[in-house]
């Protein structure tokens, strides 16, 4: 990262003084974080570090200013800089995935989905019954024909990839709201090798024939054939959803192209802001000109006014995401991954697929008798920030898991290169093998609580240290 300059680092100190001035102390917990995250290796594939371009045009005005509605078509008056924020973020978005069409006003990957989850029964369901019925909109439907349309409408087909294969809550898992929405199946990997099995997805999208195949992953370490899955999904007559909040900015970054750019192939694709793409906490969907109508009723279909501070930083985050630099990041971001996965395998560790892909490195943590909540808090004690997350077929269930989740998005935002995620991997196998699972108090293995041995952590945090300075995060920034 560069060095900030004088003038950025006082408008942060500045901003902090009058902040506490109302409540002291949100300002000592926003000094307090950007300490924790400068002293962590920051390990979670869905954490970055936004830059603070970024990070100041959330903190503006345009926070206070209403604009439910579209561009040039707002519920409030006085939404011209808006629709001018909105405009820019839509138009770097499309160019920078060549898309079609963009829409950037959810506020977070869920909601995207969610969007693009009613704009696809909207176009495909609803659409269609009001032709049927002879009216222009749902107001005009007698109470038969909107029974009918309920019905229609709640009883579609989604088939998404299952949770412990690495797809996501929102991908058809029953207790989130698209597993109640939809009658859901899921498809998985090879039991053998942790791999999309593309023969195996056809036959079951031939059996369940969903009106909605959704593509992309949390948990996956490897890149997905999406020319492939339009194929499955133009056999069956779905419309193929990709979520690729993860890999974003790998698409962004011209890592993924051709066969594995969901862009060309997907009818609809949603995605976060932050993550790989390094933006601010928030959503947006990209969609061919066909879904467009339907992707724009998403405030009021599903969202509230839209955060037009979020849309501003949006935009500087594409426009960012634009320069070539962008594409050396992620590049550097996929080797990294690979540089982490293999300091994992050298070191005797299990991979699930056996490496990566992306930016994603999964660990199985049950060869050093762990669950995946104790490999994460002992980690957590030792200044390694990951997250625990489940394994196909997972013994333990989605609480306690079998797996960590590894991500080089911010590590490599920081400057990290080949030596310092190999050393990261021996970092985190010292402290696995030093970690003794728990027992209850009846005696029985405990699935929560450990013991790592004593000067473990400490030399951990002492090996970190020396490499995150070497790699300051917002050098020059100085908020003491």
């Amino acid at each position: 990262m560069t060095d900030l300059s004088a003038t950025t680092s006082s408008a942060y100190q500045q901003a902090l003084e009058v902040i506490a001035s109302v409540e002291p102390r949100i300002a000592e917990a926003t000094r307090q974080e950007l300490a924790d995250q400068r002293s962590s290796l920051k390990l979670i594939a869905s954490e970055n570090y936004a830059s603070p371009a970024v990070l100041l045009t959330m903190g503006t005005w345009f926070s206070d200013k209403y604009a439910e509605g579209t561009v040039g078509h707002r519920f409030y008056a006085g939404c011209q800089n808006v629709d001018t924020v909105e405009s820019l973020a839509a138009e770097h978005a499309r160019e920078l995935f060549g898309a079609e069409y963009a829409y950037v006003q959810p506020h977070s990957g869920i909601d995207a989905n969610l969007t693009a989850y009613w704009a696809i029964l909207a176009h495909r369901v609803e659409g269609p019954w009001l032709g049927e019925a002879g009216v222009k909109n749902m107001n005009e439907l007698t109470d038969a024909d909107w029974e009918k349309l309920r019905h229609e409408l709640g009883n579609q087909r989604l088939l998404g990839m299952s949770l412990d294969s690495g797809g996501h809550l929102t991908h058809g898992f029953r207790p989130n709201i698209s597993g109640k929405m939809f009658h859901q199946q899921q498809y998985g990997t090879d039991p053998a090798t942790g791999l999309l099995d593309y023969d195996a997805l056809r036959e079951k999208a031939r059996e369940f024939k969903p009106l909605i195949l959704v593509a992309g992953y949390s948990a996956y370490p490897r890149r997905v054939n999406f020319a492939k899955m339009r194929e499955i999904a133009d056999e069956v007559g779905a419309t193929l959803m990709v979520d690729m909040a993860h890999f974003a900015g790998l698409v962004a970054g011209k890592v993924f192209t051709g066969d594995e750019d969901p862009v060309p192939h997907a009818h609809v694709v949603t995605s976060t802001s932050h993550k790989s793409l390094r933006g601010p906490r928030g959503g947006f969907i990209l969609a061919t000109e066909e879904y467009a109508p339907s992707v724009d009723r998403g405030c009021p279909m599903v969202l509230g006014g839209p955060l037009s501070h979020v849309m501003a930083a949006k935009a500087v985050a594409f426009a960012e995401a634009r320069k070539p630099e962008f594409q050396a990041y992620a590049q550097d971001v996929a080797d990294n991954a690979k540089s982490l996965a293999e300091g994992f395998k050298k070191r005797g560790a299990k991979l699930v697929t056996d490496g990566t892909d992306n930016h994603i490195v999964l660990l199985d943590v049950t060869s050093f008798g762990l669950t995946g909540r104790q490999a994460e808090s002992a980690l957590l004690d030792a200044g390694v920030v990951t997250n625990r997350n489940s394994v196909p077929a997972d013994p333990n269930g989605a609480w306690y898991t079998s797996g960590i989740r590894f991500g080089t998005p911010a590590l490599t935002t920081r400057g990290f290169g080949h030596d310092e995620f190999d050393k990261t991997a021996e970092l985190v196998v010292d402290v696995l093998q030093n970690t003794t699972p728990g027992t209850t108090k009846a005696g029985a293995p405990s699935k929560a609580t450990y013991t790592l041995a004593d000067g473990v952590a400490e030399r951990t945090r002492s090996a970190s240290a020396e490499m995150l300075a070497a790699h300051p995060l917002y050098p020059g920034l100085d908020l003491s």
